[in-house]
């Protein structure tokens, strides 16, 4: 990576830390107030949100940690930097919010048996209050959420609170002028199970990454074939694709080719990576070259069958 590039990335980093530090304070503060206004009001939404805008305050440190921690240069120990605890920070945040959930839905089952009365006017107001708050919050750390695992999973933290404030509104509303207290908890159920929806997502796509799987997006039987069309391959096998984050992946694989000059088989090298580029966003691919008749090869296909290839 050039100058340019390493400063670019750690401009980016800096706005990020900012804008993650910014809704930090704006949450912890917040979280304090509407605590105290759910205990006031007797509202179980108002304390669900409350809890949830904890493990947001968490999440955020959590992630403004990751983002300082993937700045670090890679070293002899670790070869690929710490970017990877950007994965391990999104797969706590995940948890976290699974955990979160099934609190609720304990909590909202002892309301249905016994519904307490629910201070209606405060449950309105601390909930617009939250709505903005957490939509705020959440627009800071939009940016660059759509490529990063860790600031997707902070993002959705954030999201499913204002979708919970609006539903804590809404309870308000009703209950304010239909006195019916059941539409607290029932709301929090609501609550619980689009926060254990998000959480599902991002936890699978952490647990993906950290065992190394293929992408999801990337079709390997395609990835062949184009790979094998590059006039001079004539086969590939080895083939390994994984991530090391939600932007950054990489590859290996053993390439077949005549017996060629080495600037030849560069060519081809360049090539091949040109394609993985442009068609499956990998930036980084070890390509080791074999001649096919140079000596006998044992391989494997994509199957895992075991193919002798003869020499001529």
């Amino acid at each position: 990576m050039d100058g340019y590039s390493h400063t670019h990335l750690g401009d980016n980093a800096s706005q990020t830390r900012r804008r993650l530090t910014l809704s930090l304070v704006l949450t912890a503060v917040f979280v304090v107030f509407e605590a105290a206004a759910g205990v006031y009001s007797n509202s179980l939404v108002l304390l669900t949100d409350a809890a949830h805008n904890l493990t947001d305050v968490i999440a955020l440190a959590l992630s403004l940690y990751a983002v300082w921690l993937a700045l670090k240069p890679s070293s002899a120990a670790k070869t690929y930097g710490y970017h990877r605890v950007g994965i391990l920070v999104a797969l706590v945040n995940s948890t976290t919010l699974v955990v979160i959930s099934l609190g609720i839905f304990f909590s909202a089952y002892q309301r249905f048996l016994s519904p307490p009365e629910v201070k209606s006017g405060v449950l309105i107001v601390v909930g617009l209050i939250a709505f903005a708050v957490n939509l705020v919050t959440a627009l800071l750390v939009m940016k660059g959420s759509e490529n990063d695992l860790n600031l997707r999973s902070t993002f959705l933290h954030l999201m499913g609170d204002v979708v919970s404030t609006l539903g804590a509104v809404a309870a308000g509303v009703v209950i304010f002028f239909t006195g019916w207290n059941l539409l607290d908890p029932l709301v929090s159920v609501f609550i619980g199970l689009l926060i254990l929806w998000n959480a599902w997502g991002i936890l699978r796509e952490s647990v993906d990454i950290l065992l190394e799987s293929t992408p999801r997006d990337v079709d390997m039987d395609a990835m062949i074939r184009d790979m094998s069309q590059i006039e001079g391959v004539l086969g590939v096998h080895d083939l390994h694709v994984w991530s090391i984050t939600q932007s950054m992946r990489t590859m290996s694989a053993h390439v077949l080719t005549d017996d060629i000059a080495i600037s030849l088989g560069a060519q081809i090298q360049g090539q091949l990576n040109e394609i993985l580029l442009k068609r499956y966003n990998i930036e980084h691919a070890t390509l080791q070259l074999e001649c096919a008749d140079c000596q006998p090869c044992l391989y494997s296909d994509m199957n895992g069958i075991t193919v002798q290839h003869e020499q001529v």
